[in-house]
């Protein structure tokens, strides 16, 4: 990650000062974030806005990413476009003992760390983006009918309501599947 990343913000401030402070930042994502069928692709300009916290020793980030995301129908292979808008809320160390309890649980996550005054919210920002974009995205979840996309697909069984058409990708063998039936 380099410092243009709009995920990576400069704490320093924050950490002199005991009132929460806002910021803005807006760049071009340094890796893909989301889902394998739907997401923001790597180079696409982002919105990262936010309040960061002192938490003596430690910094706490609330931010709101906003960014393009697209993707394809898994139906019907039509595009999809959606604004993409996650919260997300990360700690971050700035010593060893910031976060210390009386037992050690060796299952525990591993706390993030301050390092040269700036925290890194990517992994945050890929998580919490894989949880609300849909895993299977179709042109249903965004409120358009594939009917409407421009491809041929026909609706899944008991849809449509209309004559039964078949699907383009299997025309060729239906075709060839008829010639047997005549004989």
């Amino acid at each position: 990650m380099t410092d243009s990343s709009p995920f990576i913000l400069d704490v320093s401030h924050c950490l002199r000062d005991s009132m929460p402070e806002q910021f803005r930042k807006v760049g071009d994502t340094p890796v893909r974030i989301g889902a394998e069928m739907i997401g923001v692709s790597e180079g696409t300009e982002v919105v990262v806005d936010g309040v960061m916290t002192n938490l003596g020793g430690g910094v706490m980030v609330d931010a709101t990413v906003t960014a393009p995301a697209s993707g394809e129908c898994v139906r019907c292979l039509a595009g999809l476009d959606k604004e993409l808008s996650i919260h997300v809320s990360a700690v971050f160390s700035g010593s060893d003992d910031f976060i210390t309890g009386d037992e050690a649980d060796e299952d525990d996550d591993e706390v993030l760390e301050i390092v040269d005054n700036t925290v890194d919210i990517t992994q945050a920002v890929i998580d919490e983006a894989v949880l609300n974009l849909p895993f299977n995205p179709s042109c249903e979840n965004l409120g358009v009918d594939c009917r409407e996309s421009g491809t041929d697909v026909p609706e899944p069984d008991g849809v449509s309501g209309e004559e039964e058409k078949v699907d383009p990708r299997w025309a060729a063998l239906a075709d060839k599947f008829q010639d047997l039936e005549e004989n």
